[in-house]
């Protein structure tokens, strides 16, 4: 092997392709098990989407810019690989004005619980929802926490998986969740329109989808937003999500990984051979293990250079879905002032602040789209990190009181972005995010907005298209296409390591790591720790200079 990657051809036991942050994990994992890895990544930086970025030019913040919250994260990959991570827990889960009348909301205080039946009472829900609202989240937990060991272990079949279920006793959750459309269950466990929107914006986040669509995809996307740590909390992470990347790409070079940048991989060859250009010259490298941690649509393009429009080599539809969201990132001299007069703007931007997500709001906001338009009122999400975490603003900043604020904008899928109309509808999605905010606060956020040095707002705004651009994820898809059940159905074949730990391509030599794999999606690690135990457990490819460490239950073992 070349010490060189960048000189003549060189031969490793694994190159990864994309150095996103499963890339990084998978690294890390093979290369502290004595395999010799290269890792390619057509950036400048490593951490694909989880990174941070100072997003105005001149002004000392840096952003989470693409991804923002860390749920999926498995402790055991943190333990495995060392990874020095801080994980902030919001004390509050949501705040939710009542879109016909923001002075009142709905606060869910997961450290009062009276407070928050109070907040349920406020928005007009009836008696009983405070406690169906808390009967039906703990009937999911009962199934989250059985199915969140399964998601770092070999593949569970649907019928273990539902045994998994019934000894936690979650026979009614998993029909709930598994079975029948979420909508079913939360129009029959709840009544209120705005309570039944908080529960199934988690089904909906990234996902164009409706609460009784057949398919179920609203399902998956909703139990995965529940399934994180068996809990479905959602955490900050400390400086940002680029110190989570951060972490990881350490863990992978302290392991001994060859980590090349602006490596930008040309195609992907039977036999294991990878081209790719660098430094402005065309290189060849070959490997036991060709893991691909870009989207599974890219991966096929890679695969057949002159083909681009080949389909998908994985056979699975639901790489093809679009992506059905708009960000935009703040900088606020301040937090807004509020309508409701009864909570503090610490309070309602301490968690998720949802904005015209009712149900009823959530369902004509889908129609809207699905017609071609953009939806008015547009749902929304906030999130304000530098509350939780101020370490992302410099000493001024956080002196002056400067917040920052990520919106999340739903039901706007890629259909409506073309590379025509891209900047157009950029300044009108800008606009009806703003306008979505605007409806609940007691003042515009416009005049709130910090200016950069070069006098400009700071304020931007991601188009799927934007973000497909940027990153790489096809049609702007948070998941890198269609999220799938964290299990398989029970006459999928499991007789390959690659099989079951779904991370399978139709080449037996080339493994998705990403957000495509089966459990992938979110800033997990999990679709490059299986990909890594996959290729451990073949126990094949051991060229490198270092000994193989055994594994153990599906980990790394660690001397």
């Amino acid at each position: 092997m070349s010490s060189n990657p960048g000189s003549g051809n060189s031969a490793y036991d694994a190159i990864i392709v994309g150095g996103g942050h499963n890339g990084l994990a998978a690294a890390a994992y093979l290369s502290k098990a004595g395999r010799s890895v290269l890792l390619l990544e057509k950036l400048e930086h490593p951490g694909g989407a989880a990174v941070s970025a100072q997003a105005f030019d001149g002004v000392d913040a840096r952003l989470s810019r693409y991804s923002y919250l860390v749920s999926l994260l498995p402790q055991q990959v943190i333990d495995d690989l060392g990874l020095r991570i801080r994980l902030a827990r919001r004390r509050y889960s949501s705040y939710t004005p009542d879109p016909h009348d923001g002075r009142n909301a709905l606060l869910i205080d997961n450290g009062d619980a009276a407070a928050t039946a109070a907040s349920f009472a406020a928005v007009g829900a009836p008696e009983s929802e405070f406690r169906a609202f808390t009967e039906f989240y703990a009937g999911c937990r009962r199934l989250t926490e059985a199915l969140w060991p399964t998601m770092t272990s070999p593949l569970p079949t649907r019928s273990e998986a539902r045994t998994l279920a019934a000894r936690a006793g979650a026979e009614e959750a998993w029909e709930a969740m598994i079975e029948r459309p979420i909508g079913d269950s939360i129009a029959r466990s709840l009544q209120h329109d705005l309570v039944r929107g908080v529960v199934l914006t988690d089904a909906l986040i990234g996902t164009f989808a409706r609460a009784d669509d057949e398919d179920l995809q609203q399902n998956i996307c909703f139990l995965y937003h529940l399934v994180g740590g068996g809990t479905g909390d959602w955490d900050v992470p400390i400086g940002g999500m680029g110190a989570v990347s951060g972490e990881l790409e350490r863990a992978a070079r302290d392991a001994g990984a060859i980590i090349l940048t602006s490596a930008d991989v040309t195609a992907v060859r039977p036999g294991g051979l990878v081209s790719y250009q660098h430094d402005g010259a065309e290189h060849t490298a070959t490997a036991s293990w060709i893991l691909a941690n870009v989207a599974p649509v890219v991966l096929d393009r890679l695969r057949t250079p002159s083909r681009p429009a080949a389909p998908s080599s994985t056979r699975n539809p639901n790489h093809l879905r679009e992506g059905a969201q708009v960000k935009v990132n703040l900088l606020l001299k301040r937090l807004p002032r509020l309508l409701d007069p009864a909570v503090g703007p610490g309070a309602a931007f301490g968690g998720t602040f949802h904005i015209n997500e009712t149900w009823s709001q959530l369902d004509t906001a889908y129609l809207a789209a699905a017609a071609g338009t953009v939806p008015d009122p547009l749902p929304c999400e906030i999130y304000c990190h530098s509350l939780t975490d101020p370490s992302i603003l410099s000493p001024e900043l956080q002196a002056s009181g400067a917040q920052t604020l990520t919106v999340f904008g739903l039901h706007v899928p890629d259909r409506l972005i073309t590379a025509d109309n891209n900047d157009r509808r950029r300044a009108e999605l800008q606009a009806a995010v703003l306008k979505s905010l605007n409806s609940v606060l007691a003042e515009p956020v416009e005049d709130l907005l910090l200016t950069g040095p070069d006098g400009q707002p700071c304020i931007e705004t991601k188009t799927t298209l934007d973000i497909e651009r940027a990153v790489g994820m096809p049609r702007g898809n948070i998941f890198h296409g269609g999220l799938d059940w964290p299990f398989v159905e029970d006459n999928a074949p499991l007789d390959t390591p690659a099989r079951r730990w779904g991370v399978a391509t139709d080449d037996p030599r080339i493994l998705l790591c990403g957000s495509g794999a089966r459990r992938g999606g979110a800033v997990s690690a999990i679709g490059g720790h299986n990909a890594a135990m996959a290729v451990l457990e073949s126990g094949s490819g051991g060229s490198g200079p270092r000994e193989s460490a055994p594994l153990e239950s599906g980990r790394v073992s660690r001397d």
